[in-house]
């Protein structure tokens, strides 16, 4: 796809600032610390970048899908970790709210998150229910102008440092996924407690854990669109969210391929580059092909998604499941490129391989995506 002058600018605003700002000494000290830096993270408030999408009267940028995919992209392929929270902002956690938040939830809670105050997190998976994602057992209870909500979430990105989260909840489970319906949790009420962090293979700095619900009552204001409707605006959502995963699979799978560029440049054996190898060669020409038909896949998809076209959905679920698989294809051909010195800690292909891993895992693994995909087909 051959980009307009307004998404090429953001393709440079985005690349400029991530290289400049996010330095390798900080990525070391992330994964060291595993804490994401504050001051890094008010950059990019300032920046304007948790906005993307967002309303221009709500504090965003009122830009569309394609320009968010794009700087998703571009943050991957330096830092993974930083498109994470970036991602989070502009799909998961604002998504909800931008498809069914009244005026005033908007002003409360999207304005915020455009302008860096606040962060989202998205509280949908639960231990019986990843995969199946109507099968969520939490539940809410009606009791005057309140909701009683109790329930378990797991895997939920950021959860710790959330303002907020976007919960799902059944509030007739009479009806399966037609009696779900969707809150705006404030992480401060009463009952809301977090569970241990989890220790993950990769994306290092953003915690990953359990938002617990013990009779948390939250009030009807913060009810997210109609009762028993939120099943659908959660699916809708994810389209965004897989969008962002097939994003930030393109931005690591070209950083991948640029290390190995470089170091079959540079690595010598039996007198000679490994470049001038045609094992390693074809290695090469074979990742920079796939990352070009993802990309091109992705962009495709967005434009679709914000035209609202024909089988959109099915659209982001192809470029989400050939993205991250390609990058997991790519990952690998990179560290076999780099031999035992892809393996060590000191290479950057080390921990892109580890981020690249769990993008054919989350917002819906490859195989949900075949099911998506086939279903729309064969229906």
């Amino acid at each position: 796809m051959i980009l307009s002058e307004k998404h090429s600018l953001i393709r440079k605003l985005v690349r400029d600032f991530a290289e400049t700002e996010i330095t390798q000494e900080i990525q070391d000290r992330i994964e060291e610390t595993e804490q994401y830096p504050q001051e890094l993270y008010r950059k990019i408030a300032s920046n304007g970048l948790f906005g993307i999408k967002a309303p221009k009267d709500l504090g965003g940028q009122g830009a569309d899908t394609l320009a968010y995919v794009i700087a998703i992209e571009e943050f991957s392929r330096v830092s993974m970790v930083t498109a994470i929270y970036v991602s989070g902002a502009n799909s998961l956690g604002s998504g909800p709210l931008m498809l069914a938040g009244t005026r005033e939830q908007l002003e409360k809670y999207l304005a915020p998150v455009a302008r860096g105050e606040k962060y989202p997190s998205f509280g949908l998976t639960e231990p019986g229910a990843g995969s199946d994602a109507g099968g969520v057992a939490t539940t809410a209870v009606r009791d005057g102008d309140y909701y009683v909500l109790n329930g378990r979430k797991c895997f939920i990105t950021a959860a710790p440092v959330s303002d907020f989260c976007i919960v799902f909840a059944k509030t007739d489970p009479s009806k399966g996924s037609r009696g779900i319906s969707t809150f705006i949790v404030d992480m401060k009420l009463p009952g809301v407690s977090f569970g241990k962090p989890e220790k993950k293979m990769g994306i290092i700095g953003c915690p990953t854990g359990d938002v617990i619900l013990e009779d948390v009552r939250v009030h009807r204001d913060d009810l997210l669109g109609e009762e028993n409707r939120g099943f659908t605006n959660a699916m809708k959502t994810l389209d965004f969210g897989r969008l962002g995963v097939g994003a930030q699979s393109v931005g690591v799978a070209q950083n991948c391929l640029e290390e190995a560029v470089k170091y079959a440049k540079e690595r010598k054996q039996f007198g000679r580059r490994i470049a001038d190898f045609q094992g390693v060669s074809f290695m090469i020409a074979d990742m920079a092909t796939e990352i070009a038909a993802a990309r091109e896949l992705l962009y495709d998809a967005a434009v679709l998604k914000d035209s609202d076209g024909p089988q959109a959905s099915m659209h982001c679920s192809m470029a989400k499941y050939f993205a991250s698989e390609m990058c997991n294809r790519v990952a690998y051909k990179s560290m076999q490129i780099h031999g035992g010195y892809g393996y060590i800690k000191d290479y950057k292909i080390e921990r892109l391989y580890r981020d690249a891993r769990v993008n054919s895992i989350f917002e819906g693994t490859s195989q949900i995506q075949q099911m998506v995909i086939a279903n729309s087909l064969l229906k």
